[in-house]
Parts: structure tokens; sequence; C-alpha cells
């Protein structure tokens, strides 16, 4: 089969529907179909194709992570995609990348696939600042409806982004597919003992710190603030070991999150990284003894299910969409506000380590069902089913 993935954003950036986009070329590649990823070019101002991958210009949205908005049309990137001629045009991202997806199904007569990444609504505040909140989000709204119901088939990565498309009101059949991911090198068992000791001694990190991790995007909707907050409370009050928070990720939040800690006092045990490359993040990830979030805008949590392949207990603030993958107490631990983060944390350091490692084992277990396989499982039968409808 020949298809091409539309997305505004791809690897070298980093988050979900990159990392979504990123995994679907590679599953459906090792199967053998033909696959070409169309997106944007952080590296150009010229349309490139290395065979794999169709990256077409755009503006830098600095006030926006850097991301890049391409235009809705791009004639020479529509002249390759014909020759590809694909079987389905399987659209990520809602900007200038994936309108030209849909466009480029409608002429190719392409079988539309459309996922559903990204609870929008959540960013409007990027958008107005504040204004007309009532009147973006209603837009959004009819958008998603309209969109959604164009297409051939529509899927939505958790039952939390179901659950929201069937109260705006689409209509149309949603296939529930998450996210599959290569568990494999995120393991312990590819951690380089050297390598985590080096990074952490150029963080300042001792061996004898219990390392709080916090990795992904670093913006106002993740609500690291919480965390850090949480955290402060727990330096103050909770048992006397010696730990280091570590930041891992970059974005627009990064600057506030850093005035944050020196004004809770705790600067000290708080360590920013940065920005990190995505081959570089299971490094990262070998740092971490426990990690942490408080974001309830996510719609799978990939994150989440990487941390726990690689053996971290997960401290998570609680959101219906993470149900399914952490049971309280048996693959991870909720927390609900800040002074739950304190006692949550002050347990999770004391963990016995028998406790630890069933807790990781159960953890390991209920992961399985992300796995690559699962992923191009669901996925193809989706693809199959679009392609007889558009026969």
């Amino acid at each position: 089969m020949n298809i091409a993935l539309f997305s505004d954003t791809y690897p070298p950036e980093i988050n979900g529907v990159a990392t979504s986009t990123f995994n679907l070329r590679k599953v459906l590649h090792d199967h053998g179909h033909n696959v070409v990823v169309v997106t944007t070019n952080p590296f150009s101002k010229k349309v490139t194709y290395d065979g794999e991958t169709i990256r077409i210009p755009g503006a830098e949205l600095k006030h926006l992570y850097g991301y890049r908005a391409a235009g809705v049309f791009n004639q020479e990137a529509y002249d390759m995609l014909v020759k590809f001629h694909p079987d389905i045009c399987h659209v990520q991202t809602d900007a200038g990348i994936g309108i030209f997806g849909n466009i480029v199904a409608s002429r190719l007569r392409s079988a539309r696939v459309y996922t559903y990444h990204t609870m929008y609504e959540d960013y409007t505040y990027y958008a107005t600042k504040g204004h007309f909140e009532r009147f973006a989000r209603n837009v959004v709204r009819y958008y998603v409806r309209a969109k959604s119901d164009s297409v051939t088939e529509l899927i939505a990565p958790s039952e939390k982004i179901k659950d929201y498309l069937r109260a705006i009101g689409v209509d149309s059949y949603i296939n529930v597919i998450p996210t599959g991911i290569e568990f494999s090198k995120f393991s312990p068992k590819m951690v380089d003992a050297n390598d985590v000791a080096s990074l952490k001694a150029s963080f300042g990190i001792s061996a004898k710190d219990f390392v709080v991790l916090s990795l992904g995007r670093v913006a106002k909707e993740k609500s690291i603030d919480v965390c850090l907050r949480g955290y402060a409370d727990f330096l103050k009050n909770g048992p006397k070991v010696p730990t280091k928070m570590l930041i891992v990720g970059g974005g627009p939040a990064l600057e506030d999150l850093k005035a944050l800690a020196a004004s809770l006092g705790i600067g000290d045990h708080v360590v920013f990284s940065g920005a990190v490359k995505p081959d570089q993040i299971q490094r990262y990830y070998a740092l971490g003894d426990c990690f942490v979030s408080a974001s309830i805008t996510e719609t799978q949590g990939l994150t989440f299910m990487e941390a726990m392949a690689a053996g971290l207990i997960v401290l998570a603030r609680y959101d219906d969409n993470l149900q399914g993958t952490i049971a309280d107490g048996k693959t991870g631990y909720f927390f609900y506000d800040e002074e739950d983060f304190k006692e949550k944390l002050s347990n999770v350091i004391t963990l016995p380590i028998a406790v630890k490692k069933q807790i990781q084992a159960n953890a390991y277990q209920a992961i399985d069902v992300y796995s690559m396989e699962h992923f191009y499982e669901n996925i193809i039968e989706v693809y199959q089913r679009a392609n007889k409808k558009n026969w």
C-alpha cells in the first residue's frame, strides 16, 4: 500500500504528534508498505525529498515553540505526490500541511484518514490571550465537527478524545487507536551506567540524589508549576533525603518556571536541561528515579508510557485519560493537588525495593497493549476499510 502521512510537526521537534507520526511511518515501513511523510522544513527554505520525507518550508512561529507554518499548497511537493500516488492520505494535524493533505487526497481521489490528536480548546489562549475565549472555542468545535464528518475514516488516540468528539456533536464512526511505542529503546537493559553517571555529573546531580524527572514540552498547559510547588512543599516537610528535580525540555514557559523555582527558594534543587534531541531522550529517562507530571491536557500520554518502559515510578496528576494505563498503587501513583504531590512523592521515595519491583513489573505488563505490533494491526485494519470505502 502507498501511504502518505501529513503532519505539521515531525522530528527533530519533540511532541506527541511528531512522535506518533514517526512511529507510524516506522511500523508501516517495517511491514513492507511504501510510506512518505509530508511535513515542514526547519532546515531549508526549499522543498526537499530524501526518499522518505518531503519537507516544505514555512514561516517560523517564534511564539509557538519555534514550529513552522507551511502554506496550504505547494506545487513542487504536489508533483512528487502525484508520482507516488498514495492509496491513503493520513492527516495528523490541521495547519498548512494538514490542509495540504486534504487537498492532495481530494485531487488524487485517495482515501482520507484523519487522526484528531490535539485538544485544540486547551490551546486557544495562545491565539486569544484570554479575549473572546468562548467564541474561539466555538469556532474550534465547528471546525472539528466539519473536518471529522468529511473524512473516510476517523481515529482518536484515546477514549478521552472519542468522548470529547461525541460531546461536541461528531457523528462519524470513531476508531480508538492508541499510538504505538517502541518500548525496547527505553529499557533499563539498554542503559550505559557510565553514560548515566557522566550525564548526571554534567548537571550537578550526585549518585546519591533521588531524581524527580519531568520530561516534555515546557509550556503553560503542562502545569509543571504544580509539580514545582509540590516539590517545594516536599523539601520543606517531607523526608530528609537528597533529591533533585530535573526538568527536561524547552518551551515558552521555561523562563517563568526558572523564576518560580527561585521565588520558592528551591533553585539549588531544580535543574533545567533545556531542549534535547529526540534520539537522546532515552538517556534522560535513565537519569530519573521517578517521573512526574501534572498535565491534564494529554490526549494519550506517551511520556508516561515511555517512563514506565524505562522503569521509572510514575507520579501523575489524576486524569480520566490515564486510568487505562496507571492503576493507582499498582502501576504508578496519582496525585490530586500540590499537597497530595508532597505526600505521594514521600511515599515513592521510601518504597521498599520489593514493592518498587512489583510496580515496575505491573507497569511493563500494562503498557504491552501500546506495542508497535498492536499499533500496526489496528491501523492497517482502518486503512483496509478506508480503501474499500474509496473504491
